[in-house]
């Protein structure tokens, strides 16, 4: 079952969509001003904890990644290390 973020995040990528009808995108913006507060709603990692074991996973990753900057390197090891 989609989320309400899921739904609104369907919607307002239809309205970005250049291969969409004028029909479809005012149709999508009438639900998102009439059902999603103009397409205002949390996102899903606003509604519930993120498993600590994969941040720390991500954060490693990043670590390791050649195509991370220097500076984004550094502040995930900070983050992994204040974990």
């Amino acid at each position: 079952m989609p989320t309400d973020a899921q739904i609104a995040g369907g919607h307002k990528a239809n309205l970005n969509n250049p291969n969409t009808s004028k029909e479809s995108k005012d149709n999508s913006q009438k639900i998102l001003n009439n059902e999603f507060n103009g397409g205002d709603v949390p996102k899903a990692s606003d509604t519930k904890d993120k498993n600590p074991g994969n941040v720390a996973g991500g954060l490693k990753a990043t670590m390791k990644n050649p195509n991370v900057s220097d500076e984004a390197k550094k502040s995930a090891e900070e983050r992994l290390n204040n974990m």
